[in-house]
C-alpha cells in the first residue's frame, strides 16, 4: 500500500529540481552577461547601485606606491559612508589614525603625533576623488570617459574599467574592479600626475548599517594639538 502523500512528495521533488534548474539559468545567465559586461554599462550598474543606498561599510586593504618611496605602503581598516557628504576611513595596526570627511571639512586625527589636523575641502574637488566615487557624488559618465581596460588579479566575474577625467586635475585616470553579483565597486586604483599609485581593495560589504550618532566625529584625547590647515584657495 502506498503512504498517505507520496504523490505530493514527488511534486515536492519535482518543484524543487525545477526551482534548482531556474536558478542555475539564471546564474548562467548573469554570469554570461558578466562577461559580456562592458565598462561603460558596468559602471552605470555601479552608479544606480551607490544611488539606491543611504550608508554602507566595508573592510578595505590599501596599497600606496609612492615615487618617493622604495616599497609599498600597506595599511588596512573598515570604511563608513553615510550619503551624501560623509566618510570615515578607521586605520588599524602599527600606525592607527582616523581620517573623516564631513560637509566639506577633512579631519585627519594621527594618534602618535596626538595631533587633529583640520581643513576645508574645496566642492569642486569632491566628484574626481574616491570621495566623490564611494558617495555617488561623481557623476562617473558624465565627468570622465570610461573604457575597458584588463588589468592584473581580476576576481571571478568581476568588471573592469578605466575612468579618465574630462577635465585635469590631480588625479590622472582610475582603475575600478566591479563585482557583477551585485554591482558595488571591490578595487580602485587611483594614479596621479607624480607617478603615484594607490590602490584600495574592499571586501565585507554591508549595505545601510545602523550607524551610531558620532560614526562622524572624533574623540580625541586630552592634551591634542589642533591644527587647522586652510587648504588650496579656489581658483
Amino acid at each position: 500500500m502506498k503512504r498517505a502523500g507520496s504523490r505530493f512528495d514527488g511534486a515536492g521533488v519535482i518543484l524543487a529540481a525545477a526551482a534548482a534548474l531556474i536558478l542555475c539559468v539564471a546564474g548562467i545567465a548573469a554570469g554570461l552577461f558578466a562577461a559580456t559586461a562592458t565598462a561603460k554599462a558596468a559602471v552605470v550598474r555601479l552608479e544606480k547601485t551607490l544611488a539606491s543606498l543611504n550608508s554602507f561599510q566595508a573592510d578595505f586593504d590599501q596599497s600606496s606606491f609612492l615615487a618617493s618611496m622604495a616599497r609599498p605602503l600597506r595599511e588596512k581598516g573598515r570604511l563608513l559612508v553615510q550619503k551624501p557628504d560623509m566618510m570615515r576611513w578607521e586605520y588599524e595596526g602599527a600606525d592607527p589614525k582616523t581620517y573623516v570627511y564631513k560637509a566639506g571639512l577633512f579631519l585627519q586625527f594621527i594618534l602618535e603625533d596626538n595631533q587633529l589636523i583640520r581643513q576645508r575641502v574645496p566642492e569642486e574637488q569632491s566628484p574626481s576623488d574616491i570621495r566623490g566615487l564611494l558617495t555617488g557624488k561623481a557623476r562617473l559618465a558624465e565627468g570622465f570617459e570610461i573604457e575597458d581596460s584588463p588589468f592584473p588579479g581580476a576576481a571571478p566575474g568581476a568588471v573592469q574599467a578605466k575612468l579618465t577625467p574630462k577635465e585635469e586635475n590631480e588625479t590622472q585616470y582610475l582603475l575600478l574592479e566591479i563585482d557583477s553579483a551585485d554591482w558595488m565597486v571591490r578595487r580602485v586604483i587611483r594614479f596621479d600626475w607624480m607617478g603615484n599609485k594607490t590602490e584600495y581593495a574592499f571586501s565585507r560589504f554591508k549595505a545601510n548599517p545602523r550607524l551610531a550618532k558620532d560614526a562622524f566625529e572624533i574623540k580625541i584625547p586630552p592634551g591634542c594639538e589642533i591644527i587647522d590647515d586652510p587648504g588650496p584657495r579656489k581658483k
